[in-house]
């Protein structure tokens, strides 16, 4: 829709009187909407956006083009897109109803041709893409997707859709053991690296617990976490006959990961925050 204001004069005696202003309202036939369909993206994210496109005329509009940017964002001399469209999930439907998918293309925005809305109707654009390596996993990071309609009076409609990083801790564990070949009555350890690859710390809201059935069950053993010593009945459980262990809750804290952009490529790199976790004891 537009805004129009329009003034008259009136000329007389050589002398020029004006009127008052009218202001009207133009509404365009074709209105458009943009939503997104996940509250929060991490990198590897599927996206989900929806744009709907209404014809309030009574004869149908065609041939119109919608080209969505993909997040492209300002990067230096160049452009990054945060996202990754997932090629075989663009469907469209008319009026409620699935309809053959329209020809598009990646150059590199992706580019839909050959839209059309029924009189009086309502089409539907449904797609996914994935958030890459360019969309920031800070928390602070953001994604604005913009798509843009044309071919259709008055002309160019922009719409858009924002979805904000999602700061929450994402865990990950990796065990070892040393050594690997071990003889009766030696010692051995169980190494536990705990990695934390979103931005948020992993404290008592995520409540990370490690458990292990040792077998065989490891028998006077010793505990650290990062170099600290842990105490049984505090800090952790242990049943030497049935090689149980676990941790306390809230025992373990798990920092938040670290972020780095290329200042080349723009690409983000996830350093992610890590615990170590040792138990040693005798077999």
């Amino acid at each position: 829709m537009a805004l129009f204001t329009n003034q008259a004069s009136l000329s007389y005696r050589g002398r020029t009187v004006l009127s008052n202003i009218t202001t009207g309202e133009l509404l365009s036939l074709v209105g458009a909407s943009k939503t997104v369909g996940a509250d929060a993206y991490q990198i590897g994210t599927s996206i989900s956006f929806v744009i709907q496109l209404t014809n309030a005329g009574d004869s149908a509009v065609t041939d119109l083009t919608v080209t969505d940017d993909l997040g492209a964002t300002a990067f230096g001399d160049t452009f990054l897109q945060p996202l990754t469209f997932t090629d075989g999930t663009l469907r469209l439907f008319a009026n409620g109803v699935l309809q053959p998918t329209p020809a598009y293309t990646l150059t590199p925005a992706l580019t839909i041709t050959g839209v059309a809305i029924p009189a009086g109707g309502v089409t539907t654009l449904l797609y996914s893409a994935e958030a890459n390596e360019f969309a920031s996993p800070d928390a602070t990071g953001t994604i604005t997707n913009t798509a843009r309609i044309t071919g259709a009076t008055p002309g160019e409609i922009v719409v858009s859709a924002t979805v904000n990083a999602d700061p929450s801790a994402v865990l990950a564990i990796q065990k070892s053991i040393s050594p690997a070949v071990v003889l009766e009555n030696e010692a051995l350890t169980y190494t536990f690296v705990i990695e934390n690859f979103g931005a948020d710390p992993a404290g008592a809201e995520e409540n990370p617990v490690v458990t292990d059935l040792f077998r065989p069950a490891l028998q006077n053993i010793s505990v650290t976490l990062d170099g600290a010593t842990w105490t049984k009945g505090t800090q952790f459980s242990y049943d030497p006959d049935a090689g149980l262990f676990e941790t306390a809750s809230g025992a373990i804290l798990v920092p938040g990961a670290t972020f780095e952009q290329n200042p080349d490529t723009g690409a983000w790199t996830t350093i992610p925050g890590t615990v170590t976790l040792t138990v040693t004891g005798t077999v």
